[in-house]
């Protein structure tokens, strides 16, 4: 039997059902298991089925996923993200383009404890967008900057894809969590520098917000110190050892929740809603990730990776060139689907290009995630963009864009620092 026609086959059916709108995790479990049925049999392709979803959902590696997506959930019901860009706001919003990095810094604070792009973009618009336009932002910048400021959802602890991708590039979590910390804060500083250079070339376009008394700005700064002490507590654990990843994410849902009794955030009605959120998105990944690793067969069975492999090692564009290659796809495919399943259903068949190389695996999934998120806010798809849109339905999509290009321009240049320089998603793992 052909096993490279198999493999092909899958493929194109596996494409044709996402342009049918079947669901990614459904859409690559189906193409597995039939494909392995094929190739092995249908009685050894039944028991991967069951073997697979059991193993999966009752790993304690896994756990993390739920425990930091509960976190998120108890932390964004709360109401943390205003108290974040109230605070950032009181500090820096009288300046010009204040509100703009202001915006910046409370996305990366959120995102620092929410961990999903698409969650950060979205509260954002409800948020930070109203008040930029209040204070004379044009469209296009307020919409930008949060569609940008919403990528820091995926780079900086505990972030989801990250997770995922160590789970299933069996690396370690907390490595991986601590390798998001230095290129996210960099990100956050690129963006910031970004809008002092908008001000600078267009002194006009981003006006000044007003100024706080110190009074009212050691108010808001009160506000915020439970979530940094939250974040330091458990990312500080995480480093420290003190906490494996699935404790980390325990500890961190446990004292999202003692906060948001205790400072009366959470009530009755916000818990419920808080668990159920979780639930929703805790399955949806659970599914997908069910159904990567049911696809995953079928790739080891017709020995896909190693092809590929061989394949793209003997192009003699040597291993930069590989790594050029493999980020337009992600940026490619950043116009089609989410993060979650662009790395799902990627990564067991890159990752062994990447080994083959020689390229860390902790800095590739730094690199990677980078990647993904860059294609969540460039033209001319953009996933984020289509949340903000969602959100903020009297922008168009063009000027979502428009606001978008300088921090599109910006991530470009900070994957290519990071390229050149590894030791900055590197430093921190090579000391835990």
């Amino acid at each position: 039997m052909n096993t490279d026609l198999i493999a092909v086959g899958g493929f194109v059916v596996l494409f044709v059902l996402m342009l049918l709108r079947v669901p990614v995790g459904m859409a690559m479990g189906l193409v597995g298991v039939s494909g392995y049925a094929l190739i092995a049999g249908g009685g050894p392709a039944l028991k991967l089925i069951g073997q697979t979803s059991m193993r999966t959902v009752t790993d304690y590696t896994f756990g993390v996923i739920p425990m930091f997506m509960l976190m998120g959930a108890f932390v964004s019901v709360s109401g943390v993200s205003r108290e974040l860009f109230r605070a950032a706001n009181a500090l820096i919003g009288h300046l010009r383009g204040g509100l703009g990095m202001a915006t910046v810094l409370a996305c990366g604070g959120f995102a620092a404890i929410c961990g999903s792009s698409v969650a950060t973009a979205a509260t954002f618009s409800t948020v930070a967008y109203p008040e930029m336009r209040r204070y004379g932002y044009p469209q296009s910048f307020s919409t930008g900057v949060i569609a940008a400021g919403g990528t820091l959802g995926a780079m900086l602890p505990p972030s989801t894809v990250l997770a995922v991708y160590a789970v299933i590039t069996q690396q370690d979590i907390g490595k991986l969590f601590m390798a998001g910390v230095l290129p996210g804060l960099l990100a956050m500083g690129m963006y910031v520098l970004t809008i002092i250079a908008i001000v600078a070339l267009a002194p006009k376009l981003l006006p000044a917000g007003e100024k706080k008394p110190w009074s009212e700005r050691l108010a808001a700064m009160k506000d915020v110190w439970p979530s940094l002490v939250l974040f330091i507590f458990v990312i500080g654990g995480l480093y420290g050892g003190v906490f494996t990843p699935t404790e980390a994410g325990g500890v961190g849902a446990g004292g999202a929740f003692l906060l948001g009794v205790i400072r009366r955030k959470l009530d009755r009605a916000g818990i419920r809603q808080a668990l159920l959120q979780a639930t929703r998105t805790a399955a949806a990944v659970f599914t997908v990730l069910i159904g990567a690793l049911l696809f995953g067969y079928f790739l080891t069975i017709t020995q896909t990776p190693q092809k590929l492999t061989e394949f793209l090692t003997g192009l003699g564009i040597g291993r930069y060139g590989v790594l050029a290659l493999i980020m337009v796809m992600y940026l490619l495919l950043g116009c089609l689907m989410d993060a979650m399943a662009m790395i799902i259903l990627t990564v067991p068949i890159i990752f062994p290009v990447i080994m083959q190389l020689g390229f860390d695996p902790i800095w590739f999934g730094v690199i990677i995630v980078m990647t993904v998120e860059l294609g969540l806010i460039h033209p001319p798809v953009g996933m984020n963009v289509f949340v903000i849109k969602s959100v903020v339905q009297e922008v168009s999509f063009t000027t979502i864009f428009k606001g978008v290009i300088p921090f599109v321009l910006t991530d470009i240049l900070r994957l290519l620092i990071l390229i050149a320089f590894p030791a900055i998603a590197l430093w921190l793992p090579g000391r835990m």
